[in-house]
């Protein structure tokens, strides 16, 4: 039995071009290369490591076989290797950063978000810092899509495919109504009498996607893109919702906001987490700032 040979990187990553996109013409137009030299490379690929990767006899596109399968995950594995390998040694090169990109999400309380940029740009004078603000989901996809640098955000799955994640610390979420909601008027609140009542929802703007729903209760849903206008419209006893604890403590101790205890929608922990691309990790001033929001943390 011969032993398998070598293949070259370029091989692996259109081996995973062609498994991603689902077709050789599709890989071809994603690389920008020509379908026969796409399929020579397959071709060039199974024949160095001495077995078939797509079954291209029982189906009209190109189908994995038993083998194929089996040696995606490794493939996947070798490429995001190479890909940290050549990013880290890019940050060696650049060596400090001409500016960095920073999106947050809008649940990050104000002064956790001031203490870090007053301090990033009296450490880093020359370094252009540049800020955004989404919601949820949006923070991730603005790291993965947009081009920022590193984001500090919230509403994510524990692994973020293609992303670094590192816990940043939480907010606490606290369901509130203003006082003259019937929900505040009710105590204790019966189970199933918040999906009775209009829920405020905060939820990211276009062109965004949505993430998945957490939290929501109520059959009435109104859903808007600013913290803001979420906390106005609660002020006006327009809906109930969940709001960070910080943006709420100056409403609750003057009583124009109640703090609800609702049998399905108990407080809890918004985590926050600092991300960043895992083929672009942080220069040395990203890597500061991310630092800087650790040690908030604690």
């Amino acid at each position: 039995m011969s032993e398998p040979g070598f293949p070259s990187l370029d091989q692996l990553r259109v081996f995973l071009t062609v498994v991603e996109t689902g077709s050789f013409t599709a890989a071809a137009k994603k690389l920008g290369r020509a379908i026969s030299a796409v399929s020579y490379t397959i071709a060039n690929l199974e024949q160095q490591l001495g077995i078939a990767l797509f079954d291209r006899d029982q189906a009209r596109t190109p189908k994995l076989t038993e083998a194929g399968s089996a040696i995606v995950s490794k493939a996947s594995v070798v490429a995001v290797g190479i890909d940290d390998l050549r990013a880290s040694v890019r940050a060696l090169l650049k060596g400090l950063e001409a500016e960095v990109t920073l999106v947050v999400d809008v649940m990050l309380p104000s002064e956790r978000l001031v203490d870090a940029v007053q301090a990033f740009e009296a450490t880093f004078p020359t370094v252009k810092l540049r800020l955004h603000v989404e919601a949820l989901s949006a923070v991730a996809q603005s790291v993965r899509r947009d081009g920022a640098m590193i984001g500090i955000g919230g509403g994510l799955l524990d692994i973020e495919p293609g992303l670094e994640l590192i816990h940043v610390g939480d907010v606490e979420m606290i369901p509130v109504a203003a006082p003259n909601h019937p929900l505040a008027q009710s105590r204790p609140v019966a189970p199933g009498a918040a999906r009775r009542h209009r829920q405020l929802i905060l939820t990211v703007r276009m062109p965004f996607a949505e993430g998945p729903d957490v939290g929501v209760f109520a059959a009435e849903t109104w859903r808007v893109a600013d913290l803001g206008a979420k906390h106005a419209l609660l002020l006006a006893g327009i809906g109930w919702g969940n709001m960070p604890e910080p943006n709420i403590r100056a409403d609750l101790a003057a009583g124009r906001l109640v703090r609800l205890e609702l049998p399905e929608a108990k407080s809890g922990l918004y985590p926050f987490q600092a991300m960043y691309r895992t083929d672009q990790p942080p220069g040395p001033a990203a890597a500061w700032l991310i630092q800087r929001f650790v040690d908030q943390a604690w």
